[in-house]
């Protein structure tokens, strides 16, 4: 940004600038703290934006606790921008045996450090999901580095399911059920409304939900992983 200032400079009777003319000195003001990217939308990342260098992102998962079960699931479409890159991705994983589900909406490479992250947490707190996800969720807002990360990490075990995102929230749902990414809203509305059917699955909500989801919210495809 640029201050504008003007003063009158005095030329001399016959000099050819003559009495009174303005002369107009422009000066760069000092970049601002927002400008240098120390907080908030840098310079480098409005300069990426611009280019069109957006970064690659998954889409839609959704947990399911019902009868003792939980399930996780996604959809496998990771977009950049308007453009489809990918349709057959997987976004969700176990970990520490199969007794822990987790998956994630957002940027795919932040994502992955992330469940680096996480699997760095539950082997400090085994068998402890509520410590591990509240540990992570400490780091992942107080640390200048990890605090960039644009994801949202979904994590979910028999007892408990949990979202965690870089500005600070931790939220377990009431219901057991929980979903995140673009389409995370469609299918959230679809699985309260299949979770009363007593003949549907935690596995089963979760697969027809992701699917509904994937008719409505174009950034959604129906290549459902659970």
């Amino acid at each position: 940004s640029t201050s504008r200032r003007t003063r009158e400079r005095s030329g001399g009777a016959g000099g050819p600038q003559g009495r009174g003319a303005v002369v107009i000195v422009v000066q760069k003001s000092p970049l601002s703290r927002r400008e240098r990217g120390q907080g908030g939308e840098g310079l480098e990342s409005r300069r990426r934006r611009d280019l069109g260098m957006t970064a690659f992102h998954g889409t839609t998962i959704l947990t399911v606790r019902k009868g003792g079960r939980v399930a996780l699931g996604g959809d496998g479409q990771v977009s950049v921008g308007d453009t489809i890159m990918k349709g057959r991705a997987t976004k969700v994983r176990t970990l520490k045996g199969g007794k822990i589900l987790a998956g994630f909406a957002g940027s795919v490479a932040d994502a992955l450090t992330l469940y680096e992250k996480f699997e760095e947490k539950l082997e400090r707190h085994p068998g402890n999901l509520p410590r591990a996800a509240v540990e992570l969720a400490k780091d992942w807002r107080s640390d200048r580095v990890l605090r960039r990360l644009e994801a949202l990490l979904v994590v979910a075990d028999l007892e408990h399911s949990f979202l965690l995102s870089g500005s600070g929230e931790l939220i377990e749902p009431d219901d057991g059920v929980l979903a995140v990414g673009s389409g995370g809203n469609y299918a959230l509305a679809a699985a309260r409304a299949l979770l009363p059917d007593p003949s549907l699955s935690a596995r089963d909500t979760v697969e027809r939900s992701l699917r509904i989801a994937a008719d409505i919210c174009v950034f959604t495809n129906d290549h459902i992983t659970v």
